[in-house]
């Protein structure tokens, strides 16, 4: 996860600008505020709440049950997605909160941000800011992280069905999410892009088949779909902080590759996407209507590679990104409620 970034999609959205060093600049921390909304509002910011992309995933897993022509969700489906949700904010929350500790000490986020604070808002870095403290941050994640496995624990005990394979899922994603840039840091050992795409499947398709409990292929497709979002974003904001990365010894595949390895690496995942959406209809797995609905994603993803990549403007590639992420949800909603409408 980006040293600049919330999380997972929610991580990549606001990326840095390379140049990290190992060497914290303390003259932009400031003293810790102790005014109690002071300090509410630093721990919203270090919990990134404002980037809502990964908990999107709601509403994706609300409207498929319709979709596949199963009853509408009960009080147990809904109380199920509640906590699940209310997890995926907690995890998140630890994650983010990991992170910034992470750049805060390794001074890839002093240098990131301590450039052009002024611009790029440094009060987003509350530890950098000086709102709190580096044991602050790492009280909340510690807090965050425990009411996370507990709403989840929470949702298995509630789901009105618990498929061996959701469990393991649900199981595994409480365990990976906060490990980013903290304990096993798989973003710091090549596993950047899987991360953050994964994650995005992982909050679909297990609480789906709580929900329901099976796996249908429209559910897998949308899951996939739904995963890629953050990613095709993230990538926009790894070739903006190359110097950055590299400085930190994060191998992200814009680290990596050469600037035109990168580029096709780029334009072979958006490909990657507008192949799945064609080929679900293709092969039965959604409805033939299915690429149609989803025409303006695949426009969208088509400007965003041009803006970002050919025409080199990389940090407005990743706001369209960012934009077609959240209209990808709206129209996988809007495809599923047709669904319900034509069975």
């Amino acid at each position: 996860m980006k040293p600049s970034s919330p999380t997972s999609a929610v991580a990549v959205a606001e990326p840095a600008v390379g140049h990290a060093t190992a060497d914290r600049p303390r003259a932009l921390a400031l003293r810790p505020a102790r005014h109690p909304r002071t300090r509410l509002a630093a721990y919203l910011r270090l919990a990134k709440l404002g980037m809502v992309d990964y908990y999107l995933s709601l509403l994706v897993v609300a409207s498929l049950p319709a979709s596949s022509g199963g009853p509408a969700a009960d009080a147990s489906s809904a109380t199920t997605l509640g906590a699940f949700l209310a997890g995926e904010l907690c995890l998140v929350s630890a994650a983010v909160a990991l992170d910034d500790v992470t750049g805060y000490r390794d001074g890839s986020d002093a240098a990131n941000y301590g450039t052009d604070a002024a611009v790029r808002r440094l009060a987003r870095k509350p530890l950098l800011a000086g709102t709190l403290t580096e044991a602050d941050a790492l009280r909340f994640a510690r807090a965050a992280l425990a009411a996370g496995v507990l709403c989840w624990a929470a949702a298995l005990a509630l789901a009105p069905h618990r498929p061996m394979w959701a469990v393991l899922g649900v199981a595994a994603a409480a365990f990976l999410v906060p490990q980013y840039s903290w304990g096993l840091r798989l973003g710091h050992h090549g596993f950047q892009e899987l991360f953050l795409a994964a994650v995005g499947w992982a909050f679909v398709l297990p609480l789906y088949g709580l929900a329901t409990g099976e796996a249908t292929a429209l559910a897998g497709v949308e899951a996939f779909l739904f995963g890629l979002g953050p990613l095709l974003f993230g990538v926009y904001s790894n070739t903006n902080d190359i110097a950055g990365d590299r400085a930190v010894g994060r191998p992200t595949a814009a680290c990596l590759l050469s600037p035109r390895g990168n580029a096709v690496f780029i334009g072979a995942l958006s490909a990657l996407e507008t192949a799945v959406i064609a080929g679900a209809a293709v092969l039965g797995l959604a409805p033939w209507w299915f690429p149609l609905v989803l025409l303006p994603v695949t426009a969208a993803r088509t400007a965003q590679f041009t803006v970002g990549v050919l025409r080199g403007d990389v940090l407005r590639g990743r706001l369209i990104g960012i934009r077609t992420h959240r209209m990808l949800v709206a129209v996988l909603v809007t495809a599923n409620l047709l669904c319900a409408g034509t069975a």
